[in-house]
């Protein structure tokens, strides 16, 4: 299966992976499973810590890339189809960050969050 995970879910996998069902921690420990993270997730990550929300082991620019080799999870790029794609999708949820997410996943991915907003979007999803 190829997960997409979820800003929060990126964080509690590098950080408090105690946060996680036990299902979801399985799932994401299955090399068997291809883990994700979007481009929007990194980009959502620097503007939180940089605007005092995060709290982070360090710098994100230095910090995320590396916990994510160190544990596995490719990146996902943002291509301009995603972002287009956003203006085909309802309003269920207001967040631009999630909305990107959601045009990401409708490509054949799994999302892995914990935000009940995202179930009215029909997409394929894994609760955190």
């Amino acid at each position: 299966m190829r997960l997409l995970l979820d800003t929060h879910v990126l964080l509690w996998s590098l950080l408090a992976p105690d946060r996680l069902s036990p299902a979801t921690a399985d799932a994401l420990r299955d090399p068997a499973n291809v883990l994700l993270a979007s481009a929007v997730s990194a980009w959502e990550i620097a503007i939180k810590q940089s605007l005092g929300k995060l709290t982070l082991p360090g710098p994100a620019d230095l910090w995320l890339p590396e916990a994510c080799l160190s544990t596995g999870i490719d990146w996902l790029p943002v291509s301009p189809a995603d972002a287009l794609a956003v203006t085909r999708l309802p309003w269920h949820h207001r967040d631009p960050f999630d909305r990107l997410l959601v045009a990401q996943v409708r490509g054949g991915l799994t999302l892995v969050t914990h935000d009940r907003a995202m179930a009215p979007y029909g997409v394929a999803v894994m609760w955190a």
